[in-house]
């Protein structure tokens, strides 16, 4: 009779595993098993750890969506600690244009219609007016000139700051990471297959962020605040080719960069 028990006892064990947090003093799967550790941690020791790991890493590759003003711009970048280089556009009037930082060296390069919404070019970057030529044929002839061209942003210009920071991996990366209000650990998730945790902020209305559990804690994902877009972080420690563009791609604006409004 006992060893009839005990075989029952043994079979319900079994057929119960999925449901039964233990059976004959089992431990519970770990959910942490494998992982890096970070999701044991507190919602702010979890965040430093991204941010830390962020700042660490020689390269990322950044893409999303970003809402401003109404607006809404897609930014694809690639990032390392000398520079950067990508493509940033809105969705609302197609316009786009390229940045390239190399140094303390940064590049814009857009299409000749993204410098007709209003550009003034400096001497050095426009054709000569000719006497018929009306305003608005000359201000086109300039954007032609600069169509598809490497333009070099002057370090002096209230634009240069502005348009560096879109190339600057650790101030652009610090402002996006920071979650607002207070931090909650969230659900476990995953990003490209990876496996997160999620923190978020101000009960989710401060933004979220998911954050590797496998291998260096990187943060993958960022759900800004307010609705004001999302992006996605890959790439950690991936170096790629970064140099000054050849002197024939490139057009000297002169002293100051006068970016047309609409950009």
């Amino acid at each position: 009779m006992r060893t009839r028990n005990a075989a029952l006892v043994g079979a319900l064990c079994v057929g119960l595993s999925a449901a039964l947090t233990a059976c004959g003093g089992a431990a519970a799967e770990d959910p942490d098993a494998g992982t890096n550790g970070v999701g044991k941690l507190e919602a702010p020791a979890i965040q430093d750890k991204a941010r830390a790991a962020a700042r660490g890493a020689e390269a990322v590759h950044l893409s999303g969506n970003v809402v401003s003003q109404g607006r809404t711009y897609r930014i694809d970048m690639r990032l390392k600690k000398n520079g950067g280089m990508g493509r940033v556009s809105s969705s609302s009037d197609a316009s786009a244009f390229e940045l390239l930082r190399v140094g303390d060296e940064l590049y814009l390069k857009a299409p000749a219609g993204f410098w007709a919404k209003g550009a003034s070019p400096s001497a050095s970057a426009a054709p000569a007016p000719k006497a018929s030529a009306s305003k608005s044929g000359d201000a086109a002839a300039a954007a032609g000139k600069l169509d598809d061209k490497y333009v070099k942003v002057p370090s002096d210009d209230p634009s240069y700051q502005q348009f560096k920071g879109f190339t600057d991996k650790d101030v652009l990366l610090d402002g996006l990471l920071g979650l607002h209000g207070e931090l909650a650990r969230g659900e476990r998730g995953s990003v490209g297959g990876v496996r997160t945790v999620r923190v978020t902020g101000a009960k989710g209305g401060g933004g979220t962020l998911d954050v590797s559990l496998v291998g260096t804690p990187y943060p993958l994902r960022v759900q800004r605040a307010g609705g004001a877009g999302q992006l996605e972080l890959d790439g950690w420690g991936k170096d790629f080719a970064l140099a000054v563009p050849a002197k024939s791609q490139t057009v000297d604006y002169g002293k100051q960069l006068r970016i047309p409004s609409g950009g």
